[in-house]
């Protein structure tokens, strides 16, 4: 299956008001920094909880774009609309794209 696949160049900042964002990416990472207002569904949990993706169009993240491409492929696979970022948040913060953090230091891609 080709997973549609979005470059963070092709991404508009700020993010349009309707699409929304799933991360993918485990606990400690999601805690460290994260694009705020995101959903966060660990890939692991993500077949018991698609039901809480979106219908809406979702732009799907992690650290680099590996784990969000096969997550990507499954929800498109059960009708979602989702694109893939490549690059990941590591693309997204050496973007200078806003990220917040739940461990009270400045946000950072770990």
């Amino acid at each position: 299956m080709n997973v549609p696949t979005v470059a963070i160049t092709g991404v508009p900042d700020p993010l349009p008001a309707g699409l929304h964002v799933l991360d993918v990416r485990e606990q400690v990472e999601w805690d460290h920094g994260h694009i705020e207002g995101a959903l966060h569904i660990p890939l692991s949990e993500l077949m018991e909880r698609v039901e809480e993706v979106p219908a809406e169009q979702t732009l799907v993240v992690c650290k680099v774009g590996g784990r969000s491409a096969q997550a990507t492929a499954f929800l498109a696979h059960q009708g979602r609309d989702v694109v893939n970022l490549d690059g990941g948040m590591l693309d997204w913060e050496g973007a200078g794209r806003p990220m917040v953090s739940e461990t009270g230091q400045p946000p950072q891609v770990v």
